[in-house]
This record gives C-alpha cells, structure tokens and sequence, in this order.
C-alpha cells in the first residue's frame, strides 16, 4: 500500500476540506436531531401517563444515541494527519465538470489487508468548486484513499465505503502535490484517463463504483 507523507496545513485543511465539512454536518444534523427527540421526551413524560412514560424513555433514548454519534462521528473519522498518514494514495481526475461542481473519478484498491489479492474500482466523488478555481477535464489531482465499512461487523473481502480526498484539500502547496502526483506510476494516470468516458456510468452506479476486471488493468497493478 503506497503511502504519502507531507506536512498537512490544518487550519487550511478545515476551510476547504469537504470530507470535514460532511462530518460537520452530520453532527449539526445529529445534535438537532438529539435536541427535538429531547423535547419530544420531555413533553410525553410530563403528560403522566403510563404509555407517555413509557413512550417518552423510548424517545429520550433515541435523543442520546443521537448525542453518542455527534461524538462519535469525529473519533471515527480521526484527524486531518491521521487520514492523511494512513490512508493510501491514489490517482485521481477531474472526469466532468458541471456548473457548480467537479466530478473526481480514482482509481483505488478496495480490497482489504486480509483479502489475499487486490479487487480494483473506478470510484467517483463529487466536489463543489471553490470561488476562482479554473480546473480542466483530465487534470490529476493525487488524492488519498478513505476506506472504512458501514459497520463493524462486515465480513466482505473489501471495504464498503471508498472514497477519494485530494491532496490539495490539506496543503496549499503546490509543490506537495506535484510530489504527489509524481509518486503514482505514469501507468496508472494513463489508465485512469482513458476512464474518463465512463464517468458519468460510474457516477450513476450503486455508491458511485465500478468494479475494475483485472485484464484491464495496467500490468503493474495485476
């Protein structure tokens, strides 16, 4: 697993990286959630009668499993470094470009450590453009792989939930990313660009992945 390692600009990182922007809402989400399922709670408690208790307990469980998962959200995802630092890095293009978004297509190794042998998809993630970034159909942009399971009780060969994040989302340096971009194998950006026709196909399927067939890959990646 190919790893790259960089300096990562935090304070940059939260304004512009997405992957922290989503976590931010779900725990907006989460503690609005936990805050009118309390209010639920407290009005059927104070109605008094047997099924409101009742009821009411029930409802104040679900506000604290909201409260757990505002707090949990940030453990599991880890800091900035960490998913940067431990998350492999993979190639990735810009495979469309819509009025208000980008559309990324990588190429990334789903499978997991214990599976014995590599399972490839072409995966896509859409990404809003920030204000003045002119960025082109086939620009590379190296990214780092997030791969993790909905639960912790799957037993799949390969990881449920695969995603790329750029580089560029942790460092304004452009340099990194040019260090970046020349740590993939020529091969794989080769690969990976005549993908792009396929975009939209991918961007379409179940969770945004197709699975690669191992003749199609580059002879490094067999």
């Amino acid at each position: 697993m190919r790893h790259f390692e960089f300096t990562v600009d935090r304070a940059y990182a939260k304004s512009v990286n997405q992957t922290f922007a989503d976590m931010r809402r779900l725990q907006v989400s989460a503690v609005i959630v936990a805050l009118l399922f309390a209010a639920a709670a407290v009005g059927l408690i104070l109605l008094g009668h047997p099924w409101s208790i009742i009821l009411g307990v029930v409802v104040a469980l679900v506000a604290l499993t909201s409260v757990w998962v505002a707090f949990w959200v940030p453990k599991k995802v880890g800091s900035i470094e960490d998913m940067y630092a431990k998350s492999p890095l993979v190639p990735a293009v810009i495979s469309e470009v819509h009025p208000r978004a980008l559309t990324l297509l990588s190429l990334i190794d789903a499978a997991k450590p214990a599976a014995g042998r590599p399972s490839y998809v072409l995966v896509t993630r859409n990404v809003p453009i920030r204000a003045h970034q002119k960025q082109n159909v086939g620009d590379r942009v190296p990214s780092v792989a997030l791969l993790s399971d909905r639960n912790t009780h799957s037993a799949a060969d390969t990881w449920e939930m695969v995603s790329p994040m750029p580089i560029a989302w942790g460092t304004r340096d452009s340099s990194v990313r040019a260090r970046a971009a020349e740590a993939i194998d020529q091969a794989e950006w080769e690969f990976l660009e005549s993908k792009i026709p396929e975009s939209e196909h991918v961007r379409t399927s179940p969770d945004q992945r197709v699975a690669v067939s191992e003749h199609e890959l580059p002879e490094s990646l067999r």
